[in-house]
């Protein structure tokens, strides 16, 4: 199993950071995608969990379901069609820190390619930083 994790302080409070990261179609606006569009709503909360979403980006469409949603601290994902991977979850959490907010986005997954793990690493690595960065100017400038 494969694991990147990527973290990114923001100089805002845990409830405004979560109002964006929780946004699903908002994601286009900071995660670096084409498009994001919410198929099922989840429950309670529509963005919630149960809610599935597709993604686009890169070439890929990519459909992901929310499996855990706790507002204002944590949301997990798992793909479940379209991606080059097999057994991806994903958590982005959210913890106080000081008068901002530590924003750490975890990855796990295993290739469908054996051998080709270190360089899909690379990438979502990548990808991940860059969507945190786009993330922490979003929820700053606003």
């Amino acid at each position: 199993m494969h694991r990147i994790e990527v973290s990114e302080r923001i100089a805002a409070a845990p409830e405004r950071v979560w109002a964006v990261v929780s946004d699903h179609e908002g994601m286009k606006r900071w995660a670096g995608v084409r498009e994001v569009v919410r198929r099922r709503p989840g429950a309670p909360d529509p963005n919630g969990e149960g809610a599935i979403r597709t993604v686009r980006a890169f070439g890929l469409v990519i459909d992901e379901r929310i499996t855990a949603f706790k507002p204002g601290e944590r949301l997990e994902y798992t793909v479940i069609e379209g991606a080059p991977l097999r057994d991806h979850a994903g958590e982005v959490v959210l913890t106080p820190d000081g008068d901002g907010t530590r924003v750490t986005w975890t990855v796990r997954f295993e290739p469908w390619i054996p051998g080709t793990g270190w360089l899909l690493e690379r990438v979502l690595s990548k990808g991940l930083s860059g969507s945190l960065a786009g993330l922490k100017r979003k929820v700053e400038s606003t």
